[in-house]
């Protein structure tokens, strides 16, 4: 049975001293009996690592990146490998989201080359896929879902995918307050699931973790969560509010 897995995206928010309140909060009102049964992560802006490092340390809650480059080293003013998240105490990190695709132009086949890098560095990606509002209404949101599945995991052994969780983020429904109906969700989480038993094989796509996130909140969450093909949840404002975000945790235990 797959274990539902909850990780907030905090983006481009909160400077050092709010992350390391907010942190302790979630921490502290956190149940110890959810987060051993649902994965919790957090995944803060790169300055904040360290306070993760910190706080999280012995308990059950994980943290991560939003990004990282797919070189160890080199002159690439700033960035951040694989290598040094791992050194920082990262387990995860964040690959291909939407906004990095709209607004810094990466494409299928660099966010490939990151997820090799991160996987050979000891991290576990969490792999972003989605479509627009314009490639839905057009009707190929099941083809974009299929390319992107397919570019971003070239090269990617079977031992590997294991390690990989693959959130669906319908661009349209980010930071917009609109959310995919259950019926939309479902149809896209069994899409994917079935692109990928045909990249490997009917057991390792039953066995990989697919996440959605788009306008998650503590209302619409239980009814996300419950749907087969769903397994917890990629959450961007609503992890900001520690109540909110515990409440979203605790959703996917119903």
């Amino acid at each position: 049975m797959r274990k539902k897995f909850v990780a907030g995206n905090w983006k481009m928010n909160k400077n050092v001293a709010e992350a390391a309140e907010l942190m302790k909060e979630i921490k502290e009102n956190l149940e110890k009996e959810v987060s051993e049964k649902v994965e919790t992560v957090i995944c803060p802006p790169y300055l904040s690592l360290h306070t993760a490092s910190e706080i999280f340390a012995g308990s059950n809650i994980g943290y991560g990146a939003q990004n990282m480059h797919y070189k160890d080293n080199g002159a690439f003013t700033g960035e951040i490998s694989g290598k040094m998240l791992k050194d920082a105490g990262c387990r995860y990190v964040i690959l291909g989201h939407s906004e990095r695709r709209q607004y810094f132009n990466e494409t299928n086949h660099l966010i490939n080359l990151k997820v090799i890098k991160a996987l050979e560095s000891g991290l576990f990606p969490v792999l972003c896929v989605g479509e627009t509002l314009e490639q839905r209404e057009e009707e190929i949101h099941k083809k974009i879902a299929d390319e992107q599945v397919t570019l971003c995991l070239k090269g990617v052994s079977e031992g590997d995918i294991a390690k990989i969780i693959i959130a669906y983020e319908p661009v349209w429904a980010i930071g917009t307050g609109k959310t995919a109906s259950t019926e939309q969700a479902e149809e896209m989480h069994s899409e994917i699931r079935n692109s990928i038993g045909n990249l490997y094989n009917i057991s390792t796509a039953g066995n990989i973790r697919i996440l959605y996130g788009g306008s998650v909140n503590e209302t619409n969450a239980k009814e996300l969560f419950s749907i087969p093909d769903i397994d917890g949840g990629l959450i961007g404002g609503a992890s900001l509010k520690a109540a909110s975000f515990i409440k979203i945790i605790e959703s996917a235990l119903q």
